[in-house]
């Protein structure tokens, strides 16, 4: 088993798991780690904190865990996350 862990800032700890959903996984627990359960794969939101850029400005940091079987699979999810994680300013 591949096993590679990404932080992600300001996203909605709902909408990271929504985006394992999207991608075929299953979610099999109820509490940290939510972990996600697909054919050849499973993700896990490992845990959410907090960060204080200024006294006002806080942004929420996700820690999650993708694991798999082999590097092409593992590749190939964290690249659709990815995608699905990109925010686009306008």
């Amino acid at each position: 088993m591949l096993i590679r862990e990404l932080e992600f800032r300001g996203i909605n700890i709902n909408h990271l798991g929504m985006y394992f959903e999207e991608l075929g996984g299953v979610l099999v627990t109820e509490t940290f780690p939510y972990i996600y359960k697909a054919n050849g794969w499973s993700g896990e939101i490992v845990n959410e904190s907090e960060i204080s850029f200024t006294a006002v400005f806080k942004v929420n940091t996700v820690q999650v865990r993708f694991i798999a079987e082999d590097e092409e699979t593992l590749s190939e999810l964290i690249k659709k996350y990815r995608y699905k994680t990109t925010r686009i300013g306008g």
